[in-house]
């Protein structure tokens, strides 16, 4: 079993002794207990803390700006995703940098990596 960390040091740890020690950290690791399914990726933490902290228990949509993926998510093709960055971009809306890493990003991983639809 390896552990990698951003920017950390890469630790080897035997199985069985992963188990003597963090017992039941590692039976909810093998029953996938508490497994989450990621479906999207956002490069702006910004963006994505803005996302989840603006909701609201009432009314969901208070408050709601919709950000690039947002809009790239309701895209049916790679060209309309594209069209969106392309338009950002053009706009200010984003930095020509974050364009770069989201068309890379739609490039390499497809659109459905920015979200269900």
């Amino acid at each position: 079993m390896s552990a990698r960390l951003a920017g950390c040091a890469s630790v080897e740890v035997d199985r069985e002794e992963f188990k003597k020690r963090f017992p039941h950290l590692a039976r909810e690791m093998e029953e996938r207990a508490m497994a989450i399914s990621i479906s999207a990726v956002r490069w702006d933490v910004e963006a994505g803390e803005r996302l989840a902290s603006s909701g609201s228990e009432r009314d969901p949509w208070r408050g709601y700006m919709p950000d690039v993926i947002a809009f790239i998510c309701r895209c049916d093709t790679e060209e309309q995703a594209l069209e969106i960055i392309d338009y950002m971009e053009r706009k200010g809306e984003i930095t020509p940098e974050y364009a770069e890493k989201l068309r890379r990003q739609l490039k390499e991983k497809g659109l459905r990596s920015f979200g269900p639809k």
